[in-house]
């Protein structure tokens, strides 16, 4: 019993540890990124776009470039993950197929996102001529979180007890009608889960809209999907590397990337918000 005792305690301790260095490596990253950016951040910085070879004005297009490419890859994978997962659950067979389905998942999920970037140029981009644009980043993004909304979902369908399942079928409900009107709301928190992740990592994807959707600079908004748009996480790179005046932009680019954070906390904290509303209503 003793023994039981130490191994739970070291095990415990070990958790422990893990999560409070998470937590401080994430607190030093947010105070450097304070430390050197705030002085940036302004209602001009905010609400202007780029002005004088981008070592002045703001950086509004890229906020609403972001949001925009983020929100719309959530669009075309939610779906499709969803569905693919509904399938791998509830109606494909176990054996070999199945199998080599999931490994080209988990493949998927393992490919770097630059490779996702070049698909995209030469699918979206300038196979289908959809060119340099929103739609074409969109796409790609949709794709690049597929995986990770996929993964999440079928674990959401699984943790539902068959129970329901077997209530619902010996009531007369036909299994579609099983999988639409119960497995599905008792799944949802688990797929809002999914969403939240694949909608983190939509926005700070860099790679995979270089080569699809982002522009060094645009003096305008975007007016359809067939425009290209800055963004955020490419701004930063541009600053960063591809500047005339690199120095003189330094603290645009801190001032870039906590903006940046705080968009991606502000989504997550609305789509968190909307789950534990959810859950409690079921």
């Amino acid at each position: 019993m003793k023994k039981r005792k130490v191994t739970q305690a070291i095990a415990f301790g070990f958790l422990r540890s893990s999560a409070m260095i998470n937590g401080l490596a994430l607190a030093i990253i947010v105070y450097f990124l304070l430390q050197n950016g705030l002085t940036a951040i302004s209602w001009e910085f905010i609400s202007q776009p780029p002005r004088n070879m981008m070592t002045e004005g703001g950086i509004l297009p890229c906020i609403i470039g972001t949001i925009i490419l983020s929100f719309g890859s959530i669009l075309v994978a939610l779906p499709l993950g969803v569905a693919s997962a509904i399938y791998l659950n509830e109606y494909a067979r176990p054996g070999k197929l199945l199998r080599i389905i999931r490994l080209g998942i988990n493949n998927l999920a393992g490919i770097p996102s630059i490779v996702f970037g070049l698909f995209g140029l030469a699918f979206f981009a300038t196979k289908l001529g959809f060119g340099i644009s929103i739609l074409s980043g969109i796409l790609t993004l949709g794709f690049l979180i597929l995986p990770v909304m996929i993964g999440t979902t079928e674990e959401a369908l699984k943790s539902v007890p068959q129970t329901y399942r077997e209530a619902s079928l010996g009531l007369g409900a036909t299994k579609w009608q099983t999988i639409f009107k119960v497995v599905l709301p008792a799944a949802t928190p688990g797929i809002l889960t999914g969403a939240i992740l694949s909608l983190s990592r939509a926005a700070g994807e860099t790679a995979a809209i270089m080569y699809t959707a982002a522009v060094f600079f645009s003096p305008h908004l975007p007016d359809s999907i067939f425009d290209d748009v800055m963004a955020l996480p490419y701004h930063i790179y541009v600053l960063a590397t591809a500047g005339t005046e690199i120095e003189k932009t330094r603290p645009l680019q801190y001032g870039t990337a906590l903006v940046l954070i705080a968009l991606v906390f502000a989504m997550n904290f609305i789509a968190i918000y909307y789950r534990a509303k959810m859950q409690k209503k079921q």
